[in-house]
């Protein structure tokens, strides 16, 4: 819910799993929420900015957090993978 001027005024906002779209609900002890570095191509330096990921409880209990994590990233450009010469 939302003020005249703008504001959030909620006491509790829910996150959503960004994988699976699921409700993150906050008796969900099992979720995580991780900030990847954005990295500058040129360089391959971080640039200080960052993208948040969050994951369900229920995505890590089927062993599938690694996997979503690594597709979001790769999604997002937020990976960069060595190229061999």
């Amino acid at each position: 819910m939302q003020n005249e001027s703008g504001e959030n005024v909620d006491l509790y906002v829910p996150r959503k799993c960004s994988w699976t779209n699921r409700l993150i609900e906050a008796k969900d002890h099992s979720s995580i929420q991780i900030n990847v570095a954005n990295v500058d191509p040129v360089t391959g330096m971080a640039t200080g900015e960052n993208t948040a990921y969050a994951l369900g409880g229920y995505i890590r209990f089927k062993s599938e957090g690694d996997m979503a994590l690594t597709a979001l990233a790769q999604k997002n450009d937020a990976i960069m993978f060595a190229s061999s010469d």
